[in-house]
């Protein structure tokens, strides 16, 4: 009896450890949120709300990574004439000047046709985990759902245009 309770006890206390010790994802996501920190991203959860896509009878709410780049290259005056968009990847019916898979939740036809081409330019470098990429006076910001590794050196490559535009 003596044994049992003893066998118990540091069963408890092996499953205690375990559950406090964090899962292989954890630690590629705290390792790759560390990476993004030099990158210059700032990282938050926030709630993306998508629209109503194709065939669906409303749109969908979910929480995913944010990666937000700050603009430093803009003056008080571009700041306050800026041109908030936002994209996602969701079929929809509000897509005019955008890559097949892509459309807009907010800005559309605001952009200039040059601005429009650089934009496009970036979403097709894009890895596929990227849910939306939004832009305002503060941020870009890349909704991004942190699958593979490499992806993040991938998505700074393919933002870094858009911001050196101001776009």
């Amino acid at each position: 009896m003596k044994w049992l309770i003893i066998s118990l006890v540091v069963m408890s206390l092996i499953g205690s450890v375990m559950w406090v010790m964090p899962t292989p994802r954890q630690k590629f996501q705290a390792q790759l949120r560390l990476r993004s920190r030099k990158l210059g991203f700032q990282v938050q959860l926030a709630q993306l709300e998508l629209p109503r896509a194709r065939g669906e009878t409303e749109g969908e709410t979910i929480g995913v990574p944010v990666y937000r780049l700050v603009r430093q290259n803009l003056s008080r005056q571009e700041r306050d004439h800026w041109t908030e968009w936002k994209v996602c990847r969701v079929e929809t019916l509000a897509n005019a000047g955008l890559p097949h898979g892509w459309s807009w939740i907010k800005g559309e036809a605001m952009l200039s046709e040059p601005a429009l081409q650089v934009l496009n330019s970036t979403l097709e470098q894009l890895p596929a985990d990227v849910l939306a990429l939004e832009s305002t006076p503060i941020h870009l910001n890349v909704f991004w759902q942190e699958a593979e590794d490499q992806g993040l050196e991938q998505i700074h490559a393919a933002i870094e245009p858009l911001v050196e535009a101001k776009i």
